[in-house]
């Protein structure tokens, strides 16, 4: 019979009890955060020490261990993480999980030997954006929990020799990662740096802008979690090399249950038995946690329901109902009979949003167990009658977890190096010893010399002992070589020791040196590569006085508005909203335009799936030059020559980002939207400012979301539904429970896309970009608003004024939105 062939299977660790869980449990590497720059920033990763002992449990048991280094990477902080990266591989890491792609860069440079992984923050989803990551010397990405099993098997034909990795359980972000910016927005807490606030689990409301009607409500953007296992034979036939399980800030015994689980099945699916598996053997994912599963994207979009609706948190499992209390005792009736140590959670008949009451069983007893089985539960908490027995978390499950582990080392083992001993000597003579370790030894002799034995002679077994007694060093005796040594010889076991000592003393001196030197050495590596920044043949020094003021918008009458007022280029967004403006408008647009001498770009979405493309193109075919946040696209059309602005979504954090986007051919690039100005102006100075655009006015693009919460209002199908968006609902917002709104465009792909609930202004800033020689600036128009040339012109003010040397009048910018804008993080950092 042929096997199949069947992915990694790469667990989780948040923490070194969870490494023990992942490897005890057959996961083929872990992958896991150490102390900084990890996408997980709350006690969530390890420590150095014990970043050490996981390397050793895993390779001690032929796993591997891959570090995440997945977040953004600010001008400061590059050299830092860098060295930190240093630390790591020396203790024996296995690959690194990178977003930042001058960070990528320069761990080519500085570290060759070590793999590379792309972190599905990067939002690799087509074949362009993975061609992109394979040029930069990546070994493997994780794609997009979008894709379908279709969108993966175009880009394995794209990208052959590129590994790819894609997420078969945990947690769901509902946005494309790397694309979510409410959290910054709304909390300082940047889903790009590590510090998602959890915007998506909140309990929203869903209504028409126009008519105030509400349409929906509850958890609508609180994804489901994922559980792929009825796709993994389909998932391995189409040449996925990794499955990897979410799950970093979870318990180990959740680790253990959720590897373990997936181990059993890709065995199976190894020897091509391809049945789904039954409830029974899913009831173990469903119990340890779970807010409810859905098999993801892999076959096609879920509509409504992909999200939870009802709770955003861990459900458990739903057991039974209250019957009554009597006397401080609770009586069930319950599927599954409940056990001292068991968690419950109670919810009220209609209740949204989980559980509201519960307690640990401390004492319970059967009461008849026909069909359903009642039981008394003492306890003092009244429950209602009628109310749902939810078991948040099952003792027995979880002691069979902590067994599967428990034989694996607990303790933190000191780090020990292989020492390698050669003796020399003959009768008459001293014992001469070279001691060998991590490249570096040392000769010693013994003050007494050899002599012939009279009664025990020294032989290997009583040399070994001898030697290998190094007690708290940080040596481990290797090999023992005595072809030099004559035989029949003795020396008093105290000289020996004496000589055993001598050594070790040296030779940590010597290391300890060559270690100090070799740090130094690294640091200078570091920061003379970080100080090396390419900044190509691009010109640094810009005309003073000469800006480019671009209005970004997406009806075409916004665009007519803009020119007059005084914008210097205009970019047209014909995909955010349906219907598509007809391209024959967008044509006469062009041309009215260019009669004003202003240029007209189009702007690409940030998401490009493989199916889409062929849509876009017809696009592409007017020739327009272009603003994109898909890296892949910046890349592939500036090869064909176009005109390409990287926009703020490629996550351009430094200079070594920029420089490879400048590389890849953008003629201009959008700096993050997460940037402080001075972090802004550290960004840009390799090159004065030239080639940089900054986000002045508008709403970012807070969320990027394949799921369509108008279509799951009204349970239809998505790319089915257009009456809903088209002519119904056109313009619709979600409200969060402080009650800040949020705009929704559903785009001509269907997907949403959540808008920031105020504008950016950074009118305030101005003087301050100015002055880093920074000369492109963006206002963006994406909802309906009637105020476009009077913005515009305000704007174009303040920039005559500046180039004209004169003081920019702020305040007549800023009275336009009175208290309705936010700075953003131009003095907000994140």
């Amino acid at each position: 019979m042929v096997r199949r062939r069947i992915p990694e299977l790469l667990a989780p660790a948040g923490s070194l009890d969870a490494v023990r869980a992942a490897v005890a449990n057959g996961a083929d590497a872990v992958y896991l955060g150490a102390a900084r720059f990890n996408a997980r920033d709350e006690g969530a990763q390890l420590s150095l020490d014990e970043l050490g002992e996981a390397c050793r449990i895993a390779h001690e048991r032929g796993r591997r261990i891959y570090l995440t280094l997945n977040v953004l990477i600010k001008p400061a902080e590059v050299v830092d993480a860098l060295l930190f990266l240093g630390e790591a591989v020396d203790l024996g890491i296995d690959a690194v999980i990178v977003q930042d792609v001058g960070l990528i860069t320069l761990i080519r440079k500085l570290y060759p030997s070590l793999e590379v992984h792309g972190s599905t923050q990067m939002t690799v989803h087509d074949s362009a954006g993975a061609a992109v990551v394979e040029a930069l010397g990546v070994r493997r990405v994780v794609l997009a929990r979008e894709n379908t099993l279709d969108d993966i098997r175009e880009i394995r034909d794209a990208v052959p020799n590129l590994g790819l990795e894609s997420f078969v359980h945990g947690a769901l972000c509902i946005s494309y990662s790397g694309q979510c910016f409410m959290s910054g927005m709304i909390s300082e807490r940047s889903a790009n740096r590590g510090s998602c606030a959890q915007s998506c689990r909140k309990d929203y409301v869903l209504t028409d802008a126009a008519s105030g009607a509400e349409l929906d409500r509850g958890y609508l953007i609180s994804a489901k979690d994922l559980g792929a296992y009825e796709h993994l034979p389909a998932i391995a036939d189409v040449g996925i090399v990794c499955l990897k399980v979410e799950g970093r800030k979870k318990r180990a015994e959740y680790v253990a249950t959720v590897t373990r689980t997936y181990r059993d099945l890709l065995d199976r699916a190894e020897r091509g038995e391809d049945a789904a598996p039954t409830e029974q053997e899913i009831q173990p994912l469903v119990q340890i946690y779970s807010r409810g599963f859905t098999g993801g994207m892999y076959g096609g979009r879920q509509g409504r329901d992909y999200v939870t609706r009802t709770q955003p948190d861990n459900r458990g499992t739903v057991l039974g109902t209250v019957v009554g209390y009597e006397r401080g005792t609770l009586i069930v009736e319950v599927s599954q009979p409940l056990q001292v140590g068991d968690g419950l959670g109670f919810e009220a008949p209609e209740s949204v949003g989980g559980p509201t009451v519960g307690f640990s069983v401390s004492a319970v007893r059967t009461l008849a167990s026909r069909g359903l089985v009642r039981q008394a539960i003492e306890t003092r908490t009244r429950v209602q009658a009628g109310w749902r027995v939810v078991r948040t978390s099952e003792v027995q499950l979880l002691e069979r977890s902590r067994a599967s582990y428990a034989s694996l080392p607990t303790a933190i083992r000191a780090r020990k190096s292989r020492l390698d001993v050669r003796l020399f000597g003959a009768a008459g003579t001293p014992l001469k010893a070279v001691f060998i370790a991590d490249g570096e030894s040392v000769t010693v002799r013994t003050e007494l010399t050899l002599v012939p034995a009279t009664k025990r002679a020294l032989d290997v077994p009583a040399l070994r002992e001898q030697f290998s007694r190094l007690g708290e060093t940080p040596f481990v005796l290797g090999a023992l070589e005595t072809d030099g040594l004559a035989p029949g010889l003795f020396l008093p076991v105290s000289e020996q020791n004496h000589l055993r000592q001598q050594a070790v003393e040296q030779l940590m001196v010597k290391r300890d040196w060559a270690r100090h030197a070799a740090l130094a050495e690294r640091e200078m590596r570091v920061r003379d590569a970080v100080r090396d920044v390419d900044v190509g043949s691009r010109a640094t020094e810009q005309d003073s006085g000469k800006f480019r003021l671009t209005a970004q918008v997406y009806r075409l009458e916004d665009a007519d508005a803009a020119a007059a007022a005084g914008a210097t280029e205009v970019c047209v967004d014909p995909f955010l909203r349906h219907p598509a403006p007809p391209v024959s408008r967008i044509k006469a647009l062009r041309d009215r335009l260019a009669e004003r001498g202003i240029a007209l770009r189009l702007r690409t979405p940030t998401i490009v799936r493989p199916e889409e493309r062929r849509t876009l193109d017809k696009w592409l075919e007017l020739g327009l030059p272009i603003l994109s946040g898909h890296l892949g696209l910046v890349s592939e059309l500036a090869r064909e020559g176009r005109d390409v602005i990287a926009d703020y979504a490629t996550n351009v954090f430094n200079a070594h980002t920029a420089s490879r986007l400048f590389g890849f051919g953008a003629s201009r690039i959008v700096s993050s939207v997460e940037l402080t100005t001075h972090e802004i102006a550290a960004l840009v100075e390799p090159w004065r400012g030239a080639g940089f655009d900054v986000l002045l006015y508008g709403r970012p693009e807070g969320m990027t979301i394949e799921h369509c919460t108008l279509s799951a209002a009204f349970d239809r199908q998505a790319t089915t539904c257009r009456d809903l968006c088209v002519q119904k609902h056109t313009n619709v917002e979600l409200t969060d429970p402080a009650g800040y709104t949020f705009p929704v465009a559903t785009d001509s792909a269907c997907r949403n896309r959540l808008l920031h609930s105020r504008p950016i202004d950074g009118s305030e800033f101005l003087p301050s970009l100015w002055a880093s020689r920074i000369r492109g600036f963006h206002l963006l128009f994406n909802v309906p608003q009637n105020d476009v040339g009077e913005i515009v012109g305000r704007y174009r003010a303040a920039l005559d004024a500046l180039a004209a040397g004169s003081a920019p009048d702020v305040a007549s910018v800023r009275e336009l939105f009175g208290s309705e804008f936010t700075r953003g993080h131009f003095a907000r950092a994140v």
